[in-house]
């Protein structure tokens, strides 16, 4: 036996590991590290492989493909459930769940067979929704969504986002409205008050069942065909800056060659339709920013103060609607016949400032300057500088103050958007049916107000259900309140 190999054969399993390790990261060269330890460079690469396929080994699957993880007892009721929660919650059609049955489960089934169960499934759905009290719905929210020409009647509560109301109907009249509000009325819906746009129909259903409670105008509807208008006059704009910018070249080309003609005419006519339309542009767009931002805007003045705003808007929307009246007019018809409806928020939100400086024993004008603080990105300078004036003027009060301030707004709605956003996630469904039928809706609605939400913005609703956030109470699985059993057990 030579040397290296008895120094090799003494050589601690400490320090071969580490042999391996510096030789795998690269320490030194294999014939550096091999004299430092008084090794072999044969036994240096050997130590090396060895620590190569335990990292291997340790990063590996711990358990091959093909090994069985767990069995499922597969029983009529389960595959009921894998009927309706592919449609559902992974937004199947019926020949999609024909074919995931037959491939993926051996199992053969048709479309009529799932359509049996969907129907049974809604059936369920539509008795559990008559069931659910809606007493504890403080603000409802009403829109019509179309599903092609139909309309599909809307409504949903603020706070928890749970749709009380979803039907396809003929006709969105008042008598349409009246019946279905008249229905959640029965099942306890008396709401404080409704946001809502100027739909007539909408109204005179509501003023049927729930007589003088307030409704209270929609913001985003407005905004949206205020920014709109603004868009369009932009684009008008720009479009007689191109022609003008046209007619320049024509006549440099045209004097060029001593033929100027009539487009110096032309010209003259071009810069005053220019100058006339880029500055009727910027003046709506200059009101309609100041409409959203200081008037319409959740953060912001008294009720009074918003109101003179808001007719100095309308009072100059007049003054500029005779170069475009067929655009100009409606929107300012519409701003001036909904402005108390639409500046309704604001009277709420003053209530609650109120209720808030005299609970703290403050001054009302510094419970106003922390709403109005909120206007702020919490990342400028003047933010932090307010901030920091509130404080010293309200001393120990500040931070109660602010907080109760900030949860006032939170809880102050302003617009019917999550109709909205339910519209957005019914799309995906809609898409799947060329008709509508009760059924399907109820389905959907019962789904949609059971299925716990995996994300959101706000963390109070985290893991929680449109259902458990209006009631406070916990529930089971959706699939198990349709009477579909208990979900498999959760898998390690």
């Amino acid at each position: 036996m030579n040397r290296s190999d008895s120094a090799a054969a003494k050589l601690p399993e400490p320090e071969r590991q580490d042999l391996a390790v510096q030789a795998l990261a690269g320490a030194g060269t294999i014939s550096a590290l091999a004299a430092q330890h008084g090794v072999s460079r044969k036994f240096v690469y050997a130590q090396t492989d060895k620590a190569r396929a335990a990292l291997e080994e340790a990063f590996a699957s711990a358990v091959p493909e093909d090994d069985v993880l767990f069995e499922l007892p597969v029983s009529k009721r389960w595959l009921r459930q894998v009927m309706v929660a592919l449609t559902l919650i992974c937004r199947s059609s019926y020949r999609g769940v024909v074919e995931f049955m037959r491939d993926l489960l051996g199992v053969s089934t048709s479309v009529g067979n799932v359509h049996d169960v969907q129907q049974w499934a809604a059936q369920q759905a539509a008795a559990l929704d008559r069931e659910q009290d809606l007493s504890g719905i403080r603000v409802g929210l009403h829109n019509e969504i179309f599903q092609g020409s139909r309309p599909v009647l809307a409504g949903v509560d603020a706070e928890s986002t749970y749709c009380y109301l979803l039907a396809a109907e003929a006709h969105r009249d008042g008598d349409t409205w009246g019946v279905h509000l008249l229905d959640a009325a029965q099942q306890g819906l008396a709401p404080e008050y409704t946001i809502a746009d100027a739909g007539q129909g909408l109204r005179a259903g509501q003023k049927a069942v729930w007589g003088d409670t307030p409704r209270h105008g929609d913001v985003f509807h407005i905004q949206r065909q205020c920014e709109e208008l603004a868009n369009t006059l932009g684009n008008l704009a720009r479009g007689a800056r191109s022609r003008r910018e046209k007619l320049q070249a024509k006549l440099n080309q045209h004097r060029s060659r001593g033929r100027a003609g009539g487009f110096a005419t032309q010209l003259r006519r071009a810069r005053r339709t220019e100058t006339q339309a880029h500055q009727l542009a910027c003046d709506i767009r200059t009101l309609t920013q100041w409409l959203s931002h200081d008037i319409l805007a959740l953060a912001g003045p008294q009720l009074a103060t918003r109101q003179a705003l808001f007719d100095f808007i309308v009072e100059e929307l007049g003054v500029r609607e005779a170069p475009d009246a067929r655009r100009i007019r409606p929107v300012r018809i519409a701003l001036q016949n909904q402005r108390d409806d639409l500046l309704a928020f604001a009277g709420v939100l003053d209530a609650k400032l109120a209720t808030i400086a005299q609970a703290a024993s403050v001054p009302g004008d510094l419970v106003r300057a922390a709403c109005v603080l909120h206007r702020k990105p919490t990342t400028s300078p003047a933010y932090w500088q307010g901030w920091g004036r509130l404080r010293s003027q309200l001393g120990g009060q500040f931070h109660a103050v602010f907080a109760a301030v900030a949860q006032v707004m939170d809880h102050t709605p302003r617009s019917s958007s999550l109709v909205e956003n339910l519209n957005s996630r019914l799309r995906n469904y809609f898409t799947l049916r060329r008709h509508l039928g009760p059924h399907y809706l109820d389905l959907l609605r019962f789904f949609l107000n059971h299925r716990r939400f995996m994300r959101s913005r706000r963390v109070e609703r985290q893991g929680k259900s449109p259902c458990e956030l209006m009631t406070g109470r916990d529930h089971p699985h959706w699939l198990t309140i349709l009477g579909l059993g208990a979900l498999q057990p959760q898998q390690a």
